[in-house]
């Protein structure tokens, strides 16, 4: 075939450069970005033959000029042809399961449509081609009968005789035949659901890299970066390879295996200190109270501190009942149900702010802690009492106090849970708390910036080994929760779950462990120079904006040169405040709705303006979302939040280079200041807020 060029060589000026053209080209070749990245395969693109679509077996893909006239299509049918490069790559020596590529191929890119804007969908509603068409059906693929498939073959040439679905491939494709970024939002609830036109789920970010967004949102959620993205299509690519050669279940058993062994890794754990994955930290809060019924057989009472600014269905979940419509393995529930097998249980609620909105200091909370346990105690119950290492404010409770008096109680029954879902720890920080007999509960989704939704539980030693001596089950209602490989498999008490495998968990989970692992090869007086630097610029910036108010005051620096060891724990590293309008906070609504807007491209609203506002009102600007809280004792409004993330650290150390290592920082810290502006925008067009 002559005429042929590599597509990224295809510099030629067309029609498709014509200035309109070119905004909507660029968003098109973004999105090629989530394609998987395959060794040794060319993408060619032939002139003569604009209407060719050809697979070369393991070596390249041909397409036709006339494809690429129509970026979507385009975008389309190579999503299909490298998808069954793919497939193909990982049958390994024995080539002649060819069907098994074409049904995986078009089961993803079917995945892949579906993720599109509504408005590329919309320039491919007109058009009639055979693997569109294929694709737009909105219909079951039926393994069953492989002869309704047979014409993809033509897109590749090799004819096969295969005529019947192997058994071992249904949960391949049925766990693996995703998009990485369809896989990063499964396996959770309807809030990773996205949108059609802007992409973005309740919380504001994406399951596949947005660059072009300013992100700083890491006490809720951030958007999975190229670097975690990029890391985790390559696990799928070489877990579907692992699958085909071992045995889907073994593969992934070891996958998760591995998943909890870097986790061991990074924060240098004991082999004895046993993990489990959950969905959620909701999720998490519901394995404690499964676990804590089978350790004890008295009554229970959980004392749970920081209420008002922990996750909003964790009390439920501590009562053993719902928390959702729809668990995390997509079981239909109803909200607020008890959960079949629980027992009842006390709650005692211990909130940071009192009835008229002001947050109670240090000894007060200690006192209310100490009282609550003390009395659950004098009733001869166990306890469950749950800390909070640091909230989505940014605080912390009881004090380390607090807890040596406890000891003064006698037969105090009591199990320490250290709600550390922020994660804003150091490892000498997990590792003192599993000492301590603590169970620790994090999340890979805040600080460390992985996709929303990937929660576990750190189980010391010696609770460890006293639920493997257990010969109780978990409450029966679990089956509709977990699977029986996010537990440690030696556990008699979980052998009862399911047998599945929830690989949206799994895949969130490496994309967090990747951010892990690239924050901790910074070197440490780097890391905390830069984590200082960062930070005292964030809250000076906020100090000096009149028409921000900060939810902090002078303990941001209480605990910094009061340790040994600098620790990321001792520094403030989420910073609330609230939005005034001549002296005033904003409502709730109008805070949220600011907070949509700064996520936002508001061009078009400020046509007329100079080019520098222009560009400002474009800029996207992901922050931590609005969370409830009186301004003063009377008025209900609501803080936003700019929080340091681990990318901002491990991004900036990309080079290892010290000079470029602040520079990037200094960049960082730029974005904070356009933040601030485009806040100062919006409060300056209040009909933006109408």
């Amino acid at each position: 075939m002559t005429n042929n060029i590599l597509i990224e060589d295809q510099y030629k000026r067309t029609s498709l450069f014509e200035k309109e053209n070119v905004n909507y080209l660029v968003r098109v070749l973004k999105r090629f970005n989530t394609v998987p990245k395959l060794n040794n395969i060319n993408i060619i693109t032939s002139n003569s033959q604009p209407d060719v679509f050809k697979i070369v077996p393991n070596k390249a893909i041909i397409i036709g000029s006339l494809y690429l006239s129509k970026p979507v299509l385009a975008l389309v049918y190579l999503r299909y042809g490298i998808e069954w490069q793919l497939w193909y790559k990982a049958l390994g020596s024995d080539k002649s399961d060819t069907v098994l590529c074409d049904i995986a191929a078009l089961k993803v890119t079917r995945i892949f449509y579906k993720l599109l804007p509504e408005d590329d969908k919309e320039k491919l509603k007109s058009l009639s081609y055979f693997l569109l068409d294929l694709i737009k059906k909105d219909e079951a693929i039926h393994t069953e009968s492989l002869l309704e498939y047979e014409k993809l073959q033509d897109f590749h040439g090799l004819k096969k005789s295969t005529k019947v679905f192997k058994e071992s491939w249904k949960p391949i494709i049925e766990n693996l035949a995703k998009p990485t970024e369809y896989l990063l939002m499964d396996g959770g609830d309807l809030r990773l659901n996205i949108d059609e036109i802007n992409l973005l789920n309740k919380y504001g970010c994406r399951p596949f890299p947005r660059p072009d967004a300013f992100t700083f949102a890491s006490s809720t959620a951030t958007s999975v970066s190229n670097f975690a993205f990029d890391k985790t299509d390559k696990v799928r690519s070489i877990l579907i390879s692992n699958s085909l050669k071992n045995g889907f279940k073994n593969a992934t058993v070891n996958f998760s295996e591995l998943l909890k062994s870097n986790l061991r890794k990074i924060f240098r754990l004991k082999d004895e200190c046993q993990i489990i994955f959950s969905p959620s930290g909701t999720d998490s809060s519901l394995q404690i109270a499964a676990i804590t019924q089978i350790i004890s057989d008295k009554d229970i009472t959980h004392v749970l501190v920081a209420s008002d600014e922990t996750g909003s269905g964790v009390p439920t979940a501590l009562k053993g009942c719902h928390f959702e419509n729809t668990t995390a393995l997509n079981h239909p529930v109803k909200k607020g149900d008890k959960i079949k097998g629980f027992r009842d249980i006390d709650l005692i609620q211990i909130p940071f702010r009192d009835e008229n909105g002001a947050l109670k200091s240090s000894s007060q909370l200690d006192t209310e802690v100490f009282n609550a346990i003390s009395k659950t105690n004098a009733l001869g119950r166990h306890v469950v009492l749950h800390t909070m290492d640091q909230s989505k404010l940014g605080y912390q409770s009881p004090s380390e106090k607090m807890m040596k008096d406890l000891n003064s109680l006698e037969n105090l029954s009591m199990q320490v849970l250290v709600d550390a879902a922020q994660l804003r720890l150091d490892p000498s920080d997990i590792q003192q708390y599993l000492n301590k007999g603590y169970i620790v509960s994090i999340t890979g989704s805040k600080y460390f910036t992985g996709p929303p939704y990937s929660g576990a539980l750190i189980l010391p030693e010696c609770v460890s080994k006293l639920i493997h001596s257990i010969e109780n089950k978990l409450p029966e209602g679990l089956t509709k929760y977990y699977n029986h490989s996010d537990w440690p498999t030696s556990w008699f008490c979980s052998k009862d779950l399911s047998e599945g495998f929830n690989y949206g968990s799994y895949m969130r989970w490496n994309a967090a462990i990747v951010e892990m692992e690239r924050y901790f090869k910074t070197p440490i007086l780097y890391r905390n120079m830069g984590i200082e630097m960062f930070c005292n610029f964030v809250e000076d910036s906020i100090n000096d904006a009149e028409f921000l108010q900060p939810l902090y005051g002078d303990e941001t620096k209480t605990n910094s040169y009061n340790s040994k060891e600098f620790g990321i724990r001792n520094i403030r590293t989420i910073f609330p405040f609230f939005i005034l309008k001549n002296d005033t906070a904003l409502s709730v609504d109008h805070v949220k709705k600011l907070y949509i807007l700064l996520n936002s491209d508001l061009s078009d609203q400020f046509k007329d303006s100079s080019l520098e506002i222009i560009r400002l009102a474009a800029q996207k600007c992901h922050i931590g979302q609005a969370v409830n809280v009186k301004y003063g004792n009377d008025f209900q409004s609501a803080i936003l939040r700019i929080s340091l993330g681990a990318r901002v650290i491990s991004e900036s150390w990309v080079n290892r280079d010290i000079s470029i290592y602040f520079r990037n920082i200094e960049l960082q810290m730029n974005q904070i200041t356009v933040i601030i502006k485009k806040i100062e925008l919006i409060l300056s067009s209040p009909e933006l807020l109408d």
